[in-house]
């Protein structure tokens, strides 16, 4: 095995969703830096930290509303078999973490240190938990596909 085909590609034509995967990687780091973020506020107090992590938020989200639709379609026009009922888990933890990335949106939009301690940094911590939770039923599902894939 060669190091070339151990990379992502991005795939449309085979069924594969390489596009929801390619697309899903940037509100990850965006809401996972996001808490570290919060965390540097928390610790230092300095607004720039605040204002880094309303933008990682916004960017997040915009990208995350991108994956939603991809994995939207991904869900209704390629999904086929054991795979389904996980495909759906995965969808309903998505969209919940948008969902809570969006309330901490909100709760960043305030001024000064209310607007992150204690609120946004424990929703920062809750959507990155449940986002890597996410991640995870997502991984297990390209496991899946690409194990039928091989048959």
């Amino acid at each position: 095995m060669s190091f070339a085909s151990t990379q992502p590609t991005l795939r449309t034509r085979d069924g594969g969703h390489g596009v929801h995967a390619f697309l899903a990687s940037f509100p990850v780091v965006c809401f996972t830096l996001a808490l570290f973020t919060d965390i540097a506020f928390w610790q230092s107090g300095n607004i720039m930290w605040q204002n880094f992590s309303a933008w990682l938020l916004f960017a997040g989200l915009v990208g995350g509303g991108l994956a939603v639709i991809a994995g939207l379609v991904d869900l209704v026009i390629r999904r086929r078999g054991s795979g389904r009922r996980r495909s759906w888990l995965h969808s309903v933890g998505s969209f919940l973490v948008l969902v809570l990335a969006f309330i901490n949106s909100l709760v960043h939009a305030g001024d000064g240190w209310t607007a992150v301690v204690p609120y946004g940094l424990a929703l920062s911590a809750v959507t990155a938990v449940l986002m890597l939770l996410t991640a995870w039923i997502g991984h297990s599902l390209t496991k899946i596909e690409e194990g039928r894939r091989n048959v």
